[in-house]
């Protein structure tokens, strides 16, 4: 074997590695929303959400939307690998915060678990921002990678909430 072979070859192992990850990721994610959106839909039957829950919801809700307005469909992807094609956004939410939407994933999560209020929807919740700071992290790897102008934004822009984190 040679040299290029070995050097594909862990290439092909790196890759694999980073797609077992992100899959791992996603399925976590989507696990952790379902349990708490079973939980909340369980619950509605018998209680209404609270203001600060309803502010919560509507909150991740507009946001989400701004994002989508600011980050068409077809230039963002579920995965944390940036499209080949993609450009990278800095307006709308974008202009502050570089994970618009996984913030209000993450709103709609701690609206849950205060709408449940037990132990386990605060876990789950506390649960989906390590998944979803990993996959930051991992996108923004990738970002940097593809998008060089992405190191500066990063400067500029928190990862989930503006003047925090």
């Amino acid at each position: 074997m040679d040299a290029t072979t070995g050097n594909n070859e862990a290439i092909q192992r790196t890759d694999m590695a980073s797609k077992t990850t992100q899959i791992t990721l996603i399925t976590l994610q989507f696990g952790i929303l379902l349990l708490q959106a079973g939980s909340v839909a369980l619950q509605l039957r018998s209680a209404v959400p609270g203001l600060l829950v309803a502010v919560l919801w509507l909150a991740c809700m507009a946001l989400g939307l701004w994002a989508l307005s600011a980050n068409r469909p077809g230039n963002f992807n579920i995965r944390p690998e940036p499209k080949a094609e993609g450009q990278l956004v800095q307006t709308g939410p974008y202009r502050w915060i570089r994970h618009p939407m996984y913030t209000a994933v993450l709103l709609f999560s701690i609206g849950c678990a205060g709408f449940v209020a037990t132990l386990l929807a605060g876990g789950l919740s506390l649960a989906l921002l390590a998944v979803l700071w990993l996959k930051a992290v991992l996108e923004e790897r990738m970002m940097c990678q593809r998008h060089p102008a992405y190191r500066a934004y990063m400067t500029r822009t928190r990862r989930f909430l503006p003047f925090l984190v």
